[in-house]
């Protein structure tokens, strides 16, 4: 990816940029709580001819922290404003984990400029049916971002499948992580709280790809079948996988995700 940052209104965004080739929108992802921009690499890469978009949400990674808190609303206008900087009129969107919501809030914001959806390991928010609370307690804080060695012990317990059989997929992802600021990490559970897409999901018009790991600890997979039930052009793949099967099975995921681009 090339990484440059963008001035988005005043607030800065640092932003990875990879150039694909296809006749078709580039793909906007959204990335999960917490997460800089490079965790996302290794999926980036293994796409084939897809352009991609992704940027650090103020506060985590490399964007500086913002003047004010902010909602889903408030992101996904942000984020219009990017695609419109880097002259793009319309982008397919992808969000992963607390990312899901955001993919979710700007396709019903912005449906003229969203082509396609898709929601990887995603929930209809607070309405979600959520994970065990031992496994929530830990996302509770960024600890896992900035201390490796506490990711390397917990990484099998909260994100469960091929994590918990190769422990060199968690030191690798762990080697990629930066940190993301307590103040950062905090705004962003602050933007989805109370939050929740069940009144609008109906409404969405977007071709939609649900994607969802069957040993996923933190968001279980009756939220994917939920979103399924709800969105009304909408197809649900499971992987035997777990909650960042993104990371874990990046040739995988990217080739589902773009043979649904390409249909």
């Amino acid at each position: 990816m090339e990484i440059k940052v963008f001035d988005v209104d005043g607030q800065l965004l640092r932003t990875g940029i990879r150039q694909g080739t296809a006749d078709r929108p580039p793909l906007l992802m959204f990335n999960g709580i917490g997460a800089n921009l490079e965790l996302a690499e290794p999926f980036m890469n293994a796409l084939d001819d897809t352009s991609g978009i992704i940027f650090d949400v103020p506060g985590v990674g490399g964007s500086p922290k913002p003047a004010l808190p902010y909602r889903p609303s408030t992101l996904a206008r942000m984020a219009k404003r990017l695609v419109e900087i880097l002259g793009y009129e319309q982008v397919d969107v992808s969000g992963v984990s607390w990312g899901g919501g955001l993919a979710q809030q700007f396709a019903y914001q912005y449906p003229g400029v969203c082509r396609k959806l898709i929601l990887a390991a995603t929930a209809p928010g607070v309405t979600m049916v959520p994970g065990a609370p031992k496994v929530l307690m830990k996302m509770a804080s960024p600890r896992r971002y900035t201390d490796p060695g506490y990711m390397r012990s917990i990484a099998a317990e909260i994100y469960g499948g091929d994590f918990r059989k190769d422990p060199t997929l968690i030191a690798r992802h762990a080697a990629a992580m930066k940190a993301a600021t307590q103040y950062g990490y905090m705004l962003q559970l602050f933007a989805m709280s109370g939050w929740t897409s069940l009144p609008f999901l109906w409404l969405l018009r977007q071709p939609t790809l649900i994607l969802a790991g069957t040993d996923d600890p933190l968001v279980p997979v009756i939220n994917a079948r939920m979103l399924h039930g709800m969105i009304p052009n909408s197809r649900l793949e499971l992987l035997d996988d777990g909650h960042l099967f993104v990371v874990t099975k990046p040739k995988q995921s990217a080739e589902m995700i773009e043979a649904f681009l390409r249909e």
